[in-house]
């Protein structure tokens, strides 16, 4: 398989959040911002490159019989060692995911990869798929993120436009998620068939 049709796969055939629709809690509870977007799609990327990685080394090695709690154990001592990066360096971007860091572990994009890619691939694939896939899902996130941002609040990035008082409240609420995931669904669907 061509290495750059690997990356590119994750971000547009299989992107996680608008064609293979998962990772749907962290999407939903994070993206309030295109701050929070970003902060835990670049915190799932990493743990999903350094996961695949390991996984594919050691695939021959783990019982069948074990493989998916493995792997579990695996994703968990990532997802531990990014919690700790992130509370000792970006304290406030910690305090605002709150428990989605933890919820890493099972967030299916990542076992998914694991055990559809990682699992049957060499490591650099693995890792050009950890990189696809993470950039897929920090991308959809910090879109998703910036719309409800810039209608919510009227602002991206905390940049305001001065129009907060003029904004829908709804959008940094949960029905906004909803919405704008939706409506960015059927729009990234209908251009990527392109």
């Amino acid at each position: 398989m061509n290495k750059l049709k690997i990356v590119l796969s994750g971000i547009v055939k299989n992107n996680p959040t608008f064609v293979l629709v998962l990772g749907m809690c962290p999407t939903l509870g994070t993206t309030t911002s295109a701050e929070n977007g970003m902060g835990m799609g670049l915190a799932t990327m990493a743990v999903l490159i350094m996961s695949n990685l390991v996984i594919s080394l050691v695939k021959n090695i783990i019982p069948d019989k074990v493989r998916i709690p493995a792997f579990i154990v695996i994703i968990a001592s990532f997802v531990t060692i990014i919690e700790m990066l992130m509370k000792a360096y970006v304290p406030a971007l910690y305090a605002s995911l709150g428990v989605f860091i933890p919820l890493i572990v099972v967030n299916c994009i990542i076992l998914g990869r694991a055990e559809a890619f990682a699992s049957k691939n060499n490591a650099f694939d693995s890792v050009l798929d950890g990189i696809g896939i993470g950039l897929g899902f920090t991308l959809s996130l910090t879109v998703i993120g910036s719309v409800r941002e810039m209608l919510g609040n009227g602002s991206i990035f905390g940049w305001s436009f001065g129009i907060s008082d003029y904004t829908p409240l709804i959008f940094v609420l949960a029905p906004g998620a909803f919405l704008v995931l939706g409506y960015l669904m059927v729009l990234f669907n209908k251009l990527a068939k392109r």
